[in-house]
């Protein structure tokens, strides 16, 4: 399974770069927002700093003003992943970007069929919103295994994004399922290092270490 992370903020994009175990970057216009900084400045130091794949976001909600970002976006770097919406405009531009060579991520995913459509469309990777699942009582995790299946079913090529993300049992239920790639906050990276009795234990060893002699 493929890390990544899901954030603008080039402090945490470091952070997590210097643990040698990030493998992309995903974002959005919200995450942007809350950098308060230009989109382009953010976007050239991500694109600075991370080799893996960096989904950049379209804007625009038409086709032909989704198309004109994209092939801008994509023109950017070669690690560059195009996320479009999954509507029949953002769908048609998956299309016609995978045509053209342009690697997508298409998202705000919330049933399998949506991503069927988007398999068919030949998206790079689709991100089903677990998360936002979960918080209309709709197991987000249920709607991850209907997708693999399918895409298995007709060797889809699509890779599964998990997103939306919010705890370490999130990640675990992702990596279970075989979901190609989890993307989440720092926080949940975070916690996907500790455990109670490594911390018991360690504190041990190094109390017991003060006792041997030198």
């Amino acid at each position: 399974m493929k890390f990544f992370l899901d954030t603008a903020d080039i402090d945490e994009i470091r952070r997590a770069s210097a643990w040698g175990i990030l493998d992309g970057v995903t974002t959005n216009p919200s995450l942007v927002a809350k950098t308060g900084r230009r989109f382009d400045d953010v976007k050239a130091e991500i694109l600075d700093l991370v080799k893996g794949p960096v989904s950049l976001e379209v804007t625009a909600t038409d086709y032909d003003g989704m198309m004109t970002q994209a092939r801008a976006l994509a023109a950017e770097g070669e690690q560059v992943v195009v996320k479009i919406p999954l509507t029949q405009a953002g769908i048609q531009a998956t299309a016609t970007c995978t045509k053209e060579g342009i690697k997508t991520n298409v998202t705000l995913c919330f049933s399998a069929n949506q991503a069927l459509v988007a398999a068919k469309a030949g998206a790079t990777y689709i991100s089903p919103f677990v998360g936002r699942l979960d918080d209309i009582g709709n197991p987000g995790m249920e709607v991850v295994a209907d997708i693999l299946e399918v895409y298995k079913n007709f060797n889809f090529e699509t890779q599964v994004l998990a997103a939306s993300l919010r705890h370490p049992a999130h990640v675990l239920d992702a990596a279970r399922l075989g979901a190609h790639v989890a993307t989440m906050p720092i926080k949940v990276i975070e916690q996907l290092f500790k455990h109670p009795m490594t911390d018991i234990g360690l504190a041990r060893f190094m109390a017991d270490w003060q006792k041997v002699p030198e």
